[in-house]
């Protein structure tokens, strides 16, 4: 039997780490640290299982001389992030918007904002999965003979 490579242990590390920082963070795994003010869904936990999981093969697939993906990458997690969060509790959305309005208006969005973070997210795996080698590599230009 083979044993996990290096790369693997840290993609697990990190999907497990989100899994439970998000879920903690968002009152998706109940703690004594926050309340979540709205009920919790089985789509937020779906959500929050698929963005931790999309974050550890992200890293996995992650190589170190091309990161180009990474504010895609970022774009996924933080609407992956506002699909399952709750939408009252977010300082920041609150700051835009009132109370009212988020649970008007943005509430009954958060599970097309989920799927789109799912989206985008499996999309920019199955990109960066068909490349090739060479893909991967950076492109060298050759000097210019043109004075």
């Amino acid at each position: 039997m083979r044993l996990p490579s290096r790369r693997h242990l840290e993609a697990a590390v990190v999907s497990t780490g989100a899994f439970v920082v998000f879920g903690v963070v968002t009152g998706l795994i109940p703690n004594p640290f926050y309340v979540r003010m709205v009920p919790r869904t089985p789509l937020d936990y779906l959500f929050l299982v698929l963005t931790a999981v999309f974050l550890g093969t992200y890293t996995l697939q992650r190589s170190a001389s091309r990161r180009t993906d990474e504010k895609k990458a970022g774009a996924s997690v933080v609407l992956g992030f506002l699909a399952f969060g709750c939408p009252i509790c977010n300082a920041f959305l609150l700051a835009l918007f009132s109370s009212s309005a988020l649970m008007t208006y943005f509430d009954p969005l958060r599970p097309l904002v989920g799927a789109v973070s799912v989206v985008l997210f499996a999309g920019l795996l199955y990109v960066r999965a068909q490349r090739t080698c060479d893909a991967c590599n950076v492109e060298v230009r050759e000097p210019s003979t043109e004075s």
